[in-house]
C-alpha cells in the first residue's frame, strides 16, 4: 500500500508539473478513486496467499519465531519442508512491488526533470523542484529500509536474530517517524513554531 501511495504521488507530481493546465481534467475524482482501489486490490491480492502458503508446512523447529511480529520469512524458518516456493514468492512480490513501482517513480521524475529544465525562469525551476523534495524524501525513507531488510533476510541468514529484529523494527517505524519531519519542514508555520520552541530553550 505504501509503495502504491508513493507511486500515485509521483503521478500527481508528474501531472502537476508536466501538464499543469490539464491537472483538474486528468486527476478527476473517479480516477483518484480508481487509483486507490487499484492500490488496495493489488496489496490484498499479493498478500492473501502468504498465510495459505505457511499453512501447508509441518513446523518442527519450535513454535516461537525470532521476531517481534509475525513476519513471513521468520515463520518460514521454523518449517521443515521445502520452503523454496515461499522464498521465490517473497522475492517475486518484492520485485513486483518495489522494483516496478520504483521504476515508474524514476520514469515520472525523468519527465519532471526534463519539464523543469525547460522552464525559462530560475525561480520557477526552484519552485517546481521544491514541490518534489518532500516526495523524494518520503520515497527514500520508505524504500531504503525495505531494501535493506529484504536483502539482509536473504543474504545474512546467519546474522544474529536481534539484527533482523532491529532491522524489521527500523523498517516499520522509520518511515512514519520521519515523514512528519519531511513534510513539516516545508510548511512555514510548522517550521517557525519548531524554531521558536528551540529558541525558548536557548534563552
Amino acid at each position: 500500500m505504501e509503495s502504491a501511495v508513493l507511486l500515485a504521488m509521483a503521478f500527481d507530481r508528474y501531472v502537476a508539473i508536466c501538464k499543469p493546465l490539464h491537472y483538474t481534467t486528468i486527476l478527476t475524482k473517479p480516477l483518484i478513486i480508481k487509483i486507490g482501489l487499484a492500490a488496495v486490490t493489488r496489496a490484498v491480492t499479493l498478500m492473501t496467499p502468504l498465510p495459505f502458503l505457511l499453512r501447508r508446512f509441518h513446523y518442527c523447529r519450535g513454535t516461537v519465531i525470532a521476531h517481534c511480529y509475525c513476519e513471513h520469512m521468520a515463520v518460514v524458518r521454523l518449517a521443515c519442508g521445502d520452503t523454496r516456493f515461499n522464498n521465490i514468492y517473497g522475492i517475486a512480490v518484492a520485485m513486483f512491488i518495489v522494483v516496478l513501482d520504483l521504476l515508474f517513480v524514476i520514469l515520472s521524475y525523468i519527465f519532471i526533470l526534463r519539464a523543469v529544465l525547460q522552464l525559462a525562469s530560475q525561480e520557477a525551476r526552484y519552485k517546481a523542484f521544491g514541490t518534489c523534495v518532500s516526495h523524494i524524501g518520503a520515497i527514500l525513507s520508505t524504500y531504503t529500509p525495505v531494501v535493506i531488510s529484504s536483502v539482509m533476510h536473504r543474504v545474512a541468514r546467519r546474522a544474529a536474530p536481534h539484527v533482523h529484529i532491529l532491522l524489521a523494527i527500523f523498517y516499520l517505524l522509520f518511515p512514519p517517524m520521519i515523514n512528519p519531519i519531511i513534510y513539516g519542514v516545508k510548511t512555514r508555520q510548522i517550521r517557525d513554531h519548531v524554531l521558536s520552541l528551540f529558541r525558548r530553550k536557548d534563552v
